[in-house]
């Protein structure tokens, strides 16, 4: 038999991703991983099912397993996990969604497994509460505010951990503006374009979006206005573009791989979310040298700099955002200005780099809690095959 440190070989990590949209999540995810040392970690993903992130994380080397990830996990999923706990000798799971953090709950309490779950939104829900106390599991929050709700409901610091959102500045950084986003939705290449990233769905209020729009449009005839992304509100939002008479100026790109391109696009960012934890497309934005518009929700307040580096309204203040869009769109010098401090402030506060290794570190701590042998203590018994006679 022979005794394997967990200091002498990679850890085993098990992340259980509760959706597979193309949103925050899970480019948090991709990202994470991207950066994640190989010589340090190897990766087995469980996922809710096939899409394109599987695609993805299969080509950075992980191993991908599929099951049904539901609030109320059904057998299946807790035996398939509990197999791959004892099969890849899973030292550590991180849970992203309120789903995916139930099933690790119980899988964690199962195996004796030390669990993380990422809280991606602003606040802890309930579900995530519940399963914390019920399961002891390790909270970790993206934004600020979920961090301050998570121990008014009394998580204790030594259960939770705050680490920010971060973005690539090397991918996202400020260039010569490009006419890609032109291209895409074929107006006149230079043509001044204020933009909208992120899902057409109801929590990011893109219906707002295009209400300013209208607004800013009566003042500023010139602009054009892009929404970039896809979802269930397209044709909500393409019915009542066509009804203000704004299908010339309002467009849509739909999904974009290369969203350096798309922000080296733009002239200006807008955010009009109701709700948010530590938005990506705001922090990117700014990493690309653009000034921010946006609604004052979740950690937005935490990333923009009112008067330095943009402008924050309160959720639904058309009128306001408006003004705000147009005094930049009508002062060059000053969105440049702003870009410029957007720009340091993201290389200051939200580098990737410092947020994955922070994670990291994070996860390799929680390997210390022991996984299937607590009284061998970071000690993983692996059997040795004895060598074939010739």
């Amino acid at each position: 038999m022979e005794i394997i440190s967990i200091a002498e070989r990679p850890i085993n990590l098990l992340q259980v991703i509760g959706a597979a949209i193309v949103g925050g999540m899970e480019t948090y995810v991709l990202r994470l991983l991207q950066r994640l040392p190989s010589d340090v970690f190897n990766v087995t993903c469980l996922c809710v099912c096939e899409s394109r992130i599987t695609s993805q994380l299969r080509d950075m080397g992980c191993k991908v397993h599929i099951t049904p990830i539901t609030d109320d996990p059904d057998w299946q999923s807790i035996q398939l996990g509990v197999s791959l706990i004892q099969d890849e000798a899973i030292d550590v799971i991180h849970a992203h969604l309120p789903n995916a953090h139930t099933l690790t709950g119980i899988l964690s309490k199962l195996t004796g497994t030390p669990a993380l779950a990422t809280i991606h939104s602003r606040y802890l829900g309930l579900r995530d509460f519940e399963v914390h106390k019920l399961m002891q599991t390790h909270i970790h929050v993206v934004a600020k505010t979920a961090y301050f709700h998570a121990r008014s409901l009394g998580v204790s610091p030594s259960k939770l951990r705050f680490i920010g959102n971060g973005v690539d500045t090397e991918i996202f950084r400020p260039v010569a503006k490009t006419d890609y986003l032109h291209s895409v939705v074929d107006i006149v290449p230079g043509t001044l374009l204020i933009g909208y990233v992120g899902r057409l769905s109801p929590e990011k209020g893109p219906e707002v979006f295009v209400q300013v729009a209208g607004k800013v449009h009566e003042n500023l005839p010139d602009c054009h206005f892009v929404l970039v992304g896809e979802g269930p509100m397209r044709e909500k939002l393409e019915n009542e573009i066509e009804n203000l008479g704004l299908g010339n100026y309002i467009h849509f790109a739909g999904l974009q791989s290369d969203m350096s391109q798309v922000y080296a696009s733009l002239d200006l960012a807008v955010s009009t979310s109701y709700s948010e934890g530590m938005p990506l497309a705001i922090i990117e934005a700014m990493a690309s040298g653009l000034a921010v518009v946006a609604t004052n929700v979740g950690g937005v307040s935490d990333i923009v700099e009112v008067g330095c580096t943009g402008w924050l309204h309160s959720i639904g203040d058309i009128s306001g955002l408006a003004k705000s869009i147009i005094a930049l769109m009508s002062d060059e010098s000053m969105r440049v200005a702003m870009g410029k401090e957007a720009r340091k402030r993201v290389e200051e506060k939200f580098e990737l780099n410092d947020s994955a290794s922070q994670t990291s570190e994070l996860l390799r701590s929680l390997t210390q809690l022991g996984r299937h042998n607590e009284s061998l203590g970071t000690m993983d018994i692996r059997l040795k095959r004895p060598s074939k006679k010739r």
